[in-house]
Order: structure tokens, then sequence, then C-alpha cells
């Protein structure tokens, strides 16, 4: 009886476990016609328009997001994006502490804290230690501070920005770290990681406890304009771009309407996280119109950044996947075709694009850990 207990225990867990997973069968789709243009505003801003240095820093993370990720949205759009609109470019190298090709473990560690650590690793370096990441040096100098995500807030690139775990399978271990943080605003998925534990806890009710408002959708958090704010709009990931509608755009809009009210400052992330998704797939259709969602949440943040004018804007990826090349396309009409050569993330530099106060600061080519030091160094942070 115990031996058939525990394994209907282990299964659940596992269970668990691959439902964060499951979203690297091949499933191939060259192709992709758009039928959902978006209008892109062009802005021709030199640095003087900007404060000399940034109040508030937004870090826009496209996982998975090469070059060619990029070109796909931009066919896909009949040419136009927004994150045209960003002349301080720059390349980061990806590499992690043990992999030629990193994870997004390793990769959002190394943006978020600084470090280069072991694939796999969330929040701590090679040895194992706990290192902090940009977000809690934020909170450390009185910085309101956000999360946004299109995957459960519990998953690899949100969790390296507020948790330290030594494997990013650990989500009930990273669930509970936000118990640890006085982060202002989260909005992502993964609302399972928080009530359905296998220690029992109910995280939701805890973080009420603290002062959070909590929702499990946009919709009934829309009245809230301050405040500690947490919307948990999944039991795990959210669907993709098609299921889940402007998701990213409405959670990305919300996050800038509450944490712009703090006085001091902000700093958030947002990531795009299922244009990695699409890669692994080796799906160009899925590809493209996540990135066209994501360079929609960009235009969002864009639009804050320019009436602000104290907001530096930061678009990068924490590696590329799927070896993707766009092979044919045709701009007029949107369509776009690409190949893939893996059904996993590659080694290639990914692109930096920077807006705003101190935005030359990214232009270069340089290791991903810097980023996290140009972030510092602009905020004029010490740990």
């Amino acid at each position: 009886m115990r031996i058939v207990l525990g394994l209907v225990v282990f299964v659940a867990l596992m269970g668990s476990v691959t439902a964060q997973e499951n979203y690297k069968t091949v499933d191939t789709k060259e192709e992709f016609y758009n039928n959902n243009f978006h209008e892109v505003k062009s802005y021709d801003l030199d640095a003087s328009y900007f404060a000399d240095k940034p109040k508030n820093i937004v870090l826009l993370i496209g996982d998975g997001m090469g070059v060619d990720q990029v070109f796909s949205g931009f066919t896909a759009n009949k040419g136009k994006l927004n994150i045209q609109n960003f002349k301080c470019i720059g390349f980061s190298k990806t590499q992690s502490a043990d992999n030629y090709v990193t994870d997004s473990a390793a990769g959002g560690t190394a943006l978020a804290c600084g470090k280069k650590t072991c694939n796999g690793a969330i929040g701590v370096d090679e040895q194992g230690k706990e290192i902090i990441s940009i977000l809690k040096v934020a909170e450390n100098n009185k910085l309101a501070t956000g999360l946004v995500s299109t995957s459960a807030i519990t998953h690899a690139t949100p969790a390296s920005f507020i948790a330290n775990q030594p494997q990013r399978s650990m989500y009930e271990e990273i669930a509970a770290d936000f118990l640890d943080t006085d982060i202002d605003v989260f909005i992502g998925g993964g609302s399972d990681f928080f009530t359905k534990r296998k220690d029992k806890r109910n995280l939701v009710e805890e973080l009420k406890g603290k002062g959070y408002k909590m929702f499990t959708s946009l919709d009934a958090a829309a009245k809230v304009k301050r405040g500690k704010v947490g919307v948990l709009t999944a039991p795990a990931h959210n669907p993709a771009y098609k299921e889940r509608g402007d998701m990213l755009v409405k959670a990305t809009d919300k996050a800038l309407e509450i944490l712009s009210k703090d006085k001091d400052g902000f700093f958030l992330m947002v990531e795009g996280s299922q244009i990695d998704w699409a890669g692994h797939q080796n799906n160009t259709a899925f590809l493209a119109g996540e990135m066209l969602d994501f360079d929609r949440a960009i235009g969002k943040v864009l639009d804050f950044a320019i009436k602000d004018k104290e907001t530096l804007v930061i678009v990068t990826a924490d590696h590329e996947t799927g070896g993707l090349a766009v092979v044919g396309g045709d701009i007029q009409k949107g369509y776009v075709k690409g190949g893939f050569v893996t059904g996993g993330h590659t080694g290639v530099m990914v692109p930096v694009f920077a807006i705003g106060p101190g935005a030359k600061e990214f232009m270069g080519i340089y290791e991903n850990t810097a980023i996290f030091d140009k972030m510092m160094k602009l905020f004029e942070f010490s740990e």
C-alpha cells in the first residue's frame, strides 16, 4: 500500500514538473502568414531628449530571441517593429559557467545577478552560493519592482530575478521565495505552485497576509491602481498568443501603471517566454506570432518611456533557440518562411537594444553578465 501511495505521489509531482516543460515537442511548421498586423510609431530621438540618468529601468527579455527571430517579426509585420526605434544596439555572449550552450536558468541568472552559473541554477553561483539580483538590489534601494511573464512566474527566467535555488525544477521552492521579497507587482502563470503544494501551504493566502491584493485574471485586477499586486493568470503556463490574446500587453501596462506611482523609481522585467517554446518546436508560425506579441509589449513600454523621459528600456534575450534561419518571405504580404537546425538552444550571440537615459552603455559586444553591471552603474547602486 505504501509503495502504491508513494508511486501516486511521485507521478503527481512529476506531472507538475512535466507541465512546466511540455512545450519542447517538435511540431515543425515552416511558414507564417500574418493576419494581425499592428501599428508601429516611429520616433527619431537623440540622447538629449532624455534625462541624464534613469529613474526607472524596464528590461524586456525575449526568451530564445536571436536576430532571425527579430527579423521574422519584421517580415511578418510588413517591415515595421517597435524595436526599430532603439538606436543603441549591441550583442551579448550567452555561454554559461559549465556549458557553451546556456539554458534559461543560467542565462537568466547572468542577466539578473551579473554572475555566470551552471545550467539549471537559479540565483546561485557556480558553488551554489546565493547571489543577489538587480530586482532585490532595487528593493534595497527603495525602488518599486515588478515581474511579468507569459510563462509561469516560477519558470526559469522570472525565477532568476526573485529566487535562489540550485535547480530550476524546484517550482514550489521558487514560489515560496516570493514571500522573502517585497516585490510590488508580479503577473504570470503558475498558481498551482502557490496553492496546490506538497507542503500544503497556501502561498496566496500568505501573500494576502503580507498586504498583497491577489487575483486570477487581469480583468479582476483592472480597478487596482496602486499597492502590492499579484496576478496568477493560469494554473501553470499561459496559453500561446492566439489563445491568451493581449495578456502580455495588458500585464505590462498594469505593471507600469502601478510601479510608476513610486516616487523613487522602479525596476521591471517583462518576459516574452514563448518565443523560446516555438524555437524548441521548430514552428515558424508559432514563433513569428510570439515575436509580434512581444513587440506589442515593447511598444507599450516605449510609449511610456517617451512620455516619461526618465525610463531606460532594454530589450534582449537569454539565448537563441532553434538555430532559426529566415529562408524566405514577402515583406509586402507579411509572409515569412523559416528553417531550424536544432530543437534546443544555440550558443550564438543575441542582440541587445536600448533607448532612454544611458542607452549608449549597451552598444558593443560583451558578456551577458555585463547587462547587470550596466544597470547597476546607471542606477548608481552598490550592493
